[in-house]
């Protein structure tokens, strides 16, 4: 035994004197970076976590609130991972003597432009008789502390109880007009205009010498749905105010993944929104986003030490707050729950895929799986990083408030990634 450890010590020594090495060089690149003009107008926060060892590599800010921006699908992802089964709950519907009674429940698949998922037509087809319930949808149609300028963007759809083609309108004129939904094709008008819709109606414009695809959002309210689904169905659909049974059943659709996928790589706000309202509707047969907040929050984020405040799925709104802390609290949980092949696979890879595809290159393989987070004057990525040791560190670096080139900030977290994966 004595033998046995007078081997050890001097090898144990050499390790703790290697990890302090380590990280007395971490905090030196960090800290130089840090002082870079680039860093000095604006508020940065830093957590790099090690799970394996459970240590703080390093934090600056970490327990401070910062805007988030699109970090907010981290925590969209964590409640659509816990709350949401394999398939998504396509239709909550029962059958009262020749009718089938049927409602939406939030999934934003039924022939989206990307998904283009047919799970619900081609049931539905089977049935002659379908009445429509959409009085289960107790949110509002934008979130809240959204840009009410933003109506007429492509990446704020309005939020829904039963979506179709993704609540936007895709227009394109490659040699003739196309327009999908083509029950809109009467609503455009071809004509340049500082808007793309009326704030109020469901009226169009499109420059006829655009050559790329435009999408728009429509104004999705009931009557529009029920018209549309008429259309593919082609049959007619009555509206009724209230299902007629308390036991219903739940027509499954496309894998959950799918979704979380796309939302979490092309950072897609409509989808974030509607997984929100999907988790709703495993709690309640009321569809409200708030429900599934409050919900995590209460049950399985009691333990943070800086509750955000979380408004919305996607995170367009100003009103969320979260704190790099926090953001590592969760993507840990989800690191420890979630194998990491299925995890990598939902997050942007760098270099590769999704929002990072032309930043953080592997060298030669990725390294980095994450999710950025992009507003105006803000910037901020959190994820996963792959060290050329072999270790998985968890990481959120997040920039508020900065008036210099966002391209400028992605620079300099680049050479810190890299020195991390590099010496760690």
């Amino acid at each position: 035994m004595k033998k046995f450890l007078n081997i050890c010590y001097p090898i144990l020594f050499s390790l703790v004197l290697g990890a302090c090495a380590s990280g007395k060089k971490l905090d030196k690149t960090i800290t130089t970076t840090l002082n870079l003009e680039s860093f000095r107008n604006h508020f940065t926060g830093i957590l790099i976590y090690d799970p394996s060892s459970g240590d703080t590599l390093y934090q600056l800010n970490s327990d401070k609130y910062f805007t988030p921006a699109s970090n907010t699908k981290i925590f969209t992802l964590y409640t659509s991972l816990l709350l949401l089964p394999k398939q998504i709950p396509a239709l909550k519907y029962c059958n009262v003597n020749d009718t089938l009674f049927i409602e939406g429940t939030g999934d934003p698949s039924l022939l989206h432009p990307y998904l283009n998922d047919s799970s619900v037509t081609r049931f539905l087809k089977g049935f002659k008789n379908i009445s429509l319930n959409q009085n289960n949808f107790s949110d509002s149609k934008f979130g809240p502390g959204w840009a009410w300028e933003d109506y007429d963007g492509y990446y704020s759809a309005e939020r829904s109880a039963l979506p179709i083609f993704g609540n936007v309108v895709r227009i394109s004129n490659p040699d003739t007009l196309r327009v999908i939904p083509n029950y809109f094709i009467s609503n455009v008008n071809r004509i340049k205009k500082t808007v793309n819709r009326e704030i109020d109606a469901n009226t169009f414009y499109f420059d006829p010498s655009r050559k790329d695809t435009l999408e728009i959002p429509f104004i999705a309210d009931g009557n529009i749905v029920k018209v549309l689904l008429e259309a593919e169905l082609d049959r007619e659909i009555s509206v009724v105010q209230k299902m007629p049974c308390e036991e219903k059943m739940i027509l499954s659709g496309i894998l959950t993944d799918s979704i979380n996928k796309r939302m979490m790589q092309e950072s897609d706000n409509f989808l974030a929104e509607q997984l929100l309202l999907l988790a709703s509707s495993t709690l309640s047969d009321s569809l409200n986003t708030g429900t599934a907040i409050e919900y995590i929050l209460k049950n399985h984020l009691k333990d943070l030490k800086q509750p955000p405040r979380w408004v919305d799925g996607s995170g367009l709104s100003r009103y969320n707050l979260f704190s790099p802390e926090a953001i590592v609290y969760v993507l840990n949980a989800i690191y420890r729950d979630v194998p990491k092949e299925r995890l990598f696979n939902l997050f942007a890879v760098g270099g590769e895929s999704g929002t990072i595809a032309d930043w953080y290159p592997g060298n030669p393989h990725p390294y980095i799986y994450a999710k950025t987070g992009t507003l105006g004057n803000n910037h901020n990525i959190s994820g996963y990083l792959n060290t050329k040791s072999g270790k998985t560190l968890i990481f959120s670096f997040m920039n508020n408030h900065f008036t210099n080139s966002s391209s400028d900030i992605k620079k300099q977290m680049q050479y810190v990634f890299e020195w991390v994966r590099d010496n760690y």
